[in-house]
């Protein structure tokens, strides 16, 4: 076979498989993961990145969700916003700030998981 024929063949197979990358691609979207990865919070001292898949994974530490969200009967319901109670206004509910500190600190500063120094959370930048 030629050096002209080899690159032929070889430009016409990497076209062909282009092409099929693409049809499967677009025949086979990627649905969102029911649970998030992970969330951002922004606020005052640096945003805080958190990792849900690692706190609810079997593989992580293994959380259920009525572990964490206090406004849920079951591990099947969807949890409302955090800040749609924890509203900074209202001064006989804890704000977002002070209730995710007061939910958290009990595994990380106590518990012994994870981090505790402000500036492991917080993303100062």
């Amino acid at each position: 076979m030629k050096r002209k024929d080899e690159l032929r063949l070889a430009y016409s197979l990497a076209v062909i498989l282009l092409l099929i990358g693409v049809a499967a691609y677009a025949a086979l979207p990627l649905r969102p993961p029911e649970e998030p990865v992970r969330i951002v919070f922004q606020n005052k001292a640096g945003k805080v990145i958190f990792d849900h898949k690692e706190h609810t994974s079997p593989l992580g530490y293994g959380y259920r969700c009525i572990d964490c969200h206090h406004d849920i009967a079951s591990d099947d319901e969807r949890p409302d916003a955090c800040g749609s109670c924890h509203m900074p206004e209202d001064e006989y509910m804890l704000n977002r700030t002070d209730a995710f500190h007061e939910t958290c600190i009990g595994c990380h500063d106590h518990g012994g998981l994870g981090p505790v120094e402000c500036l492991d959370c917080h993303i100062v930048f």
